[in-house]
């Protein structure tokens, strides 16, 4: 029996049950596709995937392959639409079934219909990006629980999480003549992005370097114990576990960070922190469940909500919001930050989205969009759902909004963060460096900060537009 497996968003040969079942049945080939779709311009004026992005789904790509061809075989690599290049493999390799892990949202399950409809083998689909397994789950897809808590203490209680499965020992792999080229930046439509030596961490895609993240982070620095306390940092590689990005791409699976959260609470330390990263890996199932659930619900202005809302679409606000120019420097500074490495914290990311989608009333898919350009860790399920839940449209529809000044205190008393990316603000007193437009003319030429000239005056006022918040429900 020979296999073909496909591979997307799980770039791994560690808990792949794909491979693992391939490998039992016969011989085995594997193909990734660079399919143009991802990297094409969109309506809102950028690209779907960014080079940050791109550039290390590459580097993840190519350590897939270095990993095949340690084991005796290679992965195949093409660019091109899956649905045009799998059945041609299908044909050159004699190919009897091809396997593949199941994505659950309607542009990623419609290209995996277009290639099942265009070959002529069996077609096996598994689940392996969850935690939880959906056959291990305490309720139907119908009956997932509309707010968090109830889904995360009913999984707790009743789910189980499986296993992680072992890479399998000895696999045979069909012979390949023409394994094919990874397409640089360039041949995608994309330009290098030098690396911003002010970034949290280098983050280089593969397995390897998903693996040798989360033992420093566990073992070798021991900061597993501190991630509930430090997650809400904002400068420095170990505030929190900065998984996300090897995630998002299936470097390394959820069952697998969960197997060794449970070998670090046996063999090190067990505490609140040990149970929130387990926390954190359920609402990535919950985002994950709840698009199988809802389907392009999550994509509309309304969300899974519905609510019938009129919002702003103006090209020069959001223009000033994605670079980072809106005059408020907490907001700036997370912006600029993101533009230039591909990441942001939590803390960031729920604040410039309340501020766009609340603060300035605008349409919060834009900047779902954006994001999904740019960031490392673009997962469809948690950005779409982050946004959604920020912007009052999905789980939880109070009228959430974040006060960007007093987060920014909170988070950032010294400024230290704000001044690492937004340098015009390096003079700026801590008691103004949050809110420059508060200098007096004299202090602003002391300080070497003019305001709309050094540094941008604030788009809005902010304490207008918390009234405005409140006046919507």
């Amino acid at each position: 029996m020979k296999t073909l497996i496909w591979y997307r968003n799980d770039l791994r040969i560690n808990d792949h049950e794909p491979f693992v079942r391939a490998s039992e049945s016969g011989h085995v080939a594997a193909v990734y596709c660079f399919d143009p779709r991802q990297f094409r311009d969109l309506d809102y004026g950028f690209k779907k995937t960014n080079s940050l992005r791109a550039q290390f789904l590459m580097d993840s790509v190519q350590a897939l392959r270095n990993k095949f061809r340690e084991s005796g075989g290679d992965l195949l690599v093409r660019t091109g639409m899956p649905e045009d290049i799998i059945p041609n493999l299908v044909k050159e390799l004699n190919i009897d079934q091809l396997f593949y892990h199941a994505e659950v949202t309607s542009e990623e399950t419609g290209v995996e219909k277009r290639v099942e409809n265009s070959v002529e083998v069996r077609s096996q689909k598994f689940w392996g990006h969850e935690m939880y397994h959906p056959e291990d789950m305490p309720f139907s897809l119908d009956n997932i629980p509309g707010v968090f808590t109830q889904f995360r203490k009913k999984v707790e209680k009743k789910g189980e999480v499986r296993k992680p499965l072992p890479v399998p020992e000895n696999s045979n792999f069909i012979e390949i003549d023409d394994p094919g080229e990874l397409p640089s930046l360039g041949d995608l439509g994309l330009v290098s992005t030098e690396p911003d030596e002010r970034a949290v961490l280098e983050f280089k895609g593969g397995e390897d370097e998903a693996w040798k993240r989360l033992n420093h982070y566990f073992f070798e620095s021991d900061e597993l114990r501190n991630y509930k306390f430090k997650r809400n940092g904002l400068l420095g590689a170990d505030f929190s576990s900065k998984f996300s990005p090897w995630l998002a791409h299936g470097c390394i699976s959820a069952r697998s960070i969960h197997d060794q959260v449970e070998k670090y609470e046996n063999e090190v330390h067990k505490n609140v922190s040990t149970y929130w990263m387990k926390f954190e890996l359920i609402w990535r199932d919950y985002f994950r469940y709840s698009a199988r659930k809802h389907g392009d619900k999550i994509f509309k202005l309304g969300g899974i909500q519905e609510k019938d809302l009129d919002k702003r679409t103006d090209q020069a606000s959001f223009e000033k919001w994605k670079e980072g120019e809106t005059g408020i420097p907490f907001i700036d500074a997370n912006m600029r930050e993101l533009k230039q490495t591909g990441y942001m914290s939590n803390r960031g990311r729920q604040n410039v989205a309340s501020f766009l989608a609340q603060n300035l009333n605008f349409d919060w898919r834009w900047g779902a969009a954006w994001f999904e350009s740019l960031l490392l860790d673009y997962d469809v399920c948690s950005n779409w759902g982050n946004w959604a839940y920020n912007s009052t449209v999905g789980h939880d529809p109070r009228n959430r909004y974040f006060n960007i000044v007093g987060q920014a205190q909170k988070y950032d008393s010294d400024g230290d963060y704000v001044r690492q990316w937004l340098p015009e603000l390096k003079y700026v007193p801590d008691e103004f460096v949050h809110e420059p437009w508060k200098m007096s003319e004299d202090q602003q030429k002391l300080n070497e900060c003019v305001i709309g000239e050094d540094y941008p005056k604030p788009m809005i006022d902010l304490e207008k537009s918390y009234e405005e918040i409140k006046k919507r429900d």
